[in-house]
């Protein structure tokens, strides 16, 4: 390999971002949605397996590369924490762990709790350090703020969906109770920027779909939390989480023209996260509304890992990704 052959590769291994792990959590939250789907339709079991070794093959690949960057690239993850807006997608690796302890519930008890451990322990620490980051900072700005900050705080919502079912209900109450004032909090300053300053830049649009998670992932934990029952509260979360979605629907036309960019796969998840609180909100309320919305949101969702997982070869294949922003 020549030399300035080798230097285009380590500069493409140096421009490898955090963010690559947002293909890894969707396609954990695509695979959950598909094997909870299975409980309605028995042949959508044996596509969730397949999707689970995918998505277990892709989080080993992106880990083993983000570790190679680590180690070749001097300052650059040193970089990436100080960055306004990619410090917040270091917790993804927490959120990835915990979405797969929910996937392996139903398969392998053991995994799912090693996982839920471990997931939940770097969870702890990412939301302690990023949120001291946040009030120690003397670089953030209004304009920095997106939806995407919601995520160091949403993978607290995550762990008592497996925390419960391992035996951890005041702990799951504990993270519950975090990420949901959090999200409170923040929502309403994310909300702030968005109604009374500049538009979000083009390539970090895609995060407004992550407005709708929050709720989603929150009723779905909360309904844990409370022995599987649907009240005030927990219709309150369902269909906030809902409205949002059809808001950042007639969002679609204008997202649909902005080019491709990785930050694309921020559509994945929280789509998942609102198909999987539709699903199990559909075996609490049986009506026909609720059941086209959760069929709907499974289609939805599917065709956007389609869309998404085309465009993501054909851009490596380019040499469009992991290129100097």
């Amino acid at each position: 390999m020549s030399s300035s052959s080798a230097e285009h590769e380590h500069s493409r291994l140096c421009n490898f971002h955090i963010t690559f792990f947002a293909i890894v959590l969707g396609m954990a939250g695509f695979t959950l949605s598909v094997q909870k789907a299975g409980g309605l339709i028995p042949a959508f079991h044996p596509v969730s397996t397949v999707l689970l070794w995918i998505t277990v093959a892709l989080f080993v690949m992106v880990c083993g590369i983000y570790f190679a960057k680590v180690v070749s690239c001097q300052g650059a993850l040193q970089k990436e924490f100080n960055h306004p807006i990619k410090i917040n997608f270091f917790p993804l690796i927490a959120k990835i762990l915990l979405v797969l302890s929910v996937v392996l519930l139903e398969r392998d008890m053991t995994l799912s709790f090693y996982s839920w451990a471990v997931g939940t322990a770097l969870q702890f620490v990412a939301s302690i350090v990023i949120i001291a980051a946040w009030i120690q900072h003397d670089r953030f700005k209004i304009e920095h703020m997106t939806p995407g900050w919601f995520i160091p705080i949403v993978g607290s919502v995550i762990i008592p969906i497996a925390g419960v079912k391992h035996g951890y209900p005041e702990l799951s109450w504990f993270f519950f109770s975090v990420g949901i004032i959090y999200w409170l909090i923040l929502l309403v300053i994310v909300l702030y920027r968005m109604f009374f300053h500049a538009p979000i830049a083009e390539r970090l649009m895609p995060t407004l779909f992550i407005l709708f998670a929050p709720p989603a992932i929150g009723f779905i934990a909360y309904v844990r939390l409370t022995g599987g029952g649907i009240d005030a509260f927990g219709r309150v979360l369902y269909y906030f989480s809902l409205f949002m979605f059809m808001l950042v629907l007639y969002q679609l036309p204008k997202l649909l023209k902005i080019r491709f960019y990785i930050s694309w796969w921020a559509y994945s998840f929280p789509m998942a996260a609102k198909t999987l609180a539709s699903f199990l909100m559909l075996s609490l309320i049986n009506n026909w509304f609720l059941s086209f919305v959760t069929w709907f949101e499974l289609a939805f969702l599917t065709l956007i890992i389609i869309v998404l997982t085309i465009k993501t070869i054909k851009a490596i294949s380019l040499g469009e990704i992991c290129v100097e922003d």
